[in-house]
């Protein structure tokens, strides 16, 4: 796809979404890794609504590590995978205490060598808090990235590498939570919203659904 195409793709998801911006709920720097981290494999909703009396309670690793890891499950239960995720938010929290004095670290390698941090969670943090223009692939970053054409890929980490290739700098910094709301608003899963979609010309999507 050349780069008009690709310029007007993200300015009719810029139309749509004129201010996009993470759906999490969090006070500080560490807490949105928290929230990114619980947010794996389920939504920012069930995320927020775990973490809205949470967070009043801990703001900081050394809150966490006090509330200690059979506690934090009581507030987290509702959320998937609760039980590893907190054993990693845990450890994370260790982690930052002993080796960072209570900083996050920004280099990539170094965040996702923490606990429950992968790929997708340290583009994510250096995103929204470093203001770097990461492409963080989810299932609807990939989902729609592939049906509109922007890459054909079947493997996450080279959507990821390629779409921050090919999409332009002005767009890059915003380009994932466009296309993770044009994902969750229109470009479904099972039933795409195809007759309101004004990416239809562009779409490859074979069931398109009229």
């Amino acid at each position: 796809m050349d780069t008009l195409k690709i310029n007007n793709i993200f300015i009719n998801l810029s139309k749509i979404y004129p201010k996009p911006k993470t759906k999490l709920k969090y006070v500080n720097k560490y807490t949105f890794l928290i929230s990114v981290v619980l947010s794996a494999q389920t939504t920012d909703i069930s995320v927020n609504k775990a973490t809205k009396i949470l967070f009043k309670i801990v703001k900081t690793p050394q809150d966490m590590v006090k509330m200690g890891e059979k506690k934090l499950k009581s507030y987290i239960r509702s959320i998937g995978l609760y039980n590893s995720k907190s054993k990693n938010i845990i450890s994370l929290s260790k982690i930052l205490i002993k080796k960072f004095k209570c900083r996050i670290p920004k280099e990539f390698n170094v965040l996702i060598s923490l606990p429950g941090v992968g790929k997708k969670t340290a583009s994510v943090y250096q995103n929204v808090i470093l203001k770097k223009p990461r492409i963080a692939v989810d299932t609807h970053v990939f989902r729609v990235s592939n049906r509109i054409g922007l890459v054909n890929e079947n493997n996450v980490d080279k959507t990821q590498e390629f779409l921050e290739k090919i999409v332009p700098v002005r767009w890059r910094q915003n380009a994932h939570i466009l296309l993770i709301l044009h994902g969750r608003t229109i470009c479904k899963s099972q039933k795409p919203l195809c007759n309101k979609c004004n990416l239809i010309s562009y779409c490859n999507y074979v069931n398109k659904n009229f």
